[in-house]
């Protein structure tokens, strides 16, 4: 089926899949249009899912995932952070509900985007001091320079009773 509506929902999927992949390097999560990364996952043997956020970072809703995963399936769970899990970590208190779950990853995810925004915030701000601070630099090393001698308006007519004297008239 070229051409049809179907063809174009086709390329379309193609390549939206293309730009999915480049910024979805996690299971488990996905992007909303407006730009919140959201995590869910899932119950094993159900059909229903259990919802586990929406974060600023893709980091923290993978991170929300992988709290759900390894509460769900245990150690063997494929995590996308599996460095973050400590050895011999306990499964909790043997009260996997869905809510519990969901409790659990939702901290975790809260926690991870608190701390990735704040660093975000915090490199923005010293790269903002820094363009400031050269930028002062450079006024410094200007002004020390003289600075501008006198600013001209390309725009006026210049006056004839202005005259450096460099010059004569006929």
């Amino acid at each position: 089926m070229e051409g049809g509506v179907g063809g174009e929902r086709g390329e379309a999927r193609r390549k939206r899949g293309v730009v999915e992949m480049c910024e979805k390097r996690y299971k488990g999560i996905r992007m909303r249009k407006w730009g919140k990364w959201v995590a869910e996952i899932r119950e094993p043997n159900k059909r229903s899912r259990i919802w586990l956020g929406s974060y600023s970072t893709p980091v923290a809703a993978a991170r929300a995932y992988d709290t759900a995963v390894f509460y769900l399936r245990g150690p063997s769970a494929r995590l996308n952070f599996p460095e973050f899990l400590a050895p011999g970590e306990a499964l909790g208190s043997g009260d996997l509900s869905a809510a519990s779950i969901r409790k659990k990853a939702t901290e975790v995810g809260a926690q991870v985007d608190a701390l990735e925004t704040a660093l975000h915030h915090r490199l923005h701000h010293e790269h903002a001091s820094a363009a400031a601070a050269a930028a002062a630099a450079a006024t410094n090393k200007f002004n020390s320079c003289g600075g501008f001698v006198e600013r001209v308006d390309l725009n006026k007519v210049p006056d004839p009773d202005d005259s450096d004297g460099d010059w004569e008239r006929n």
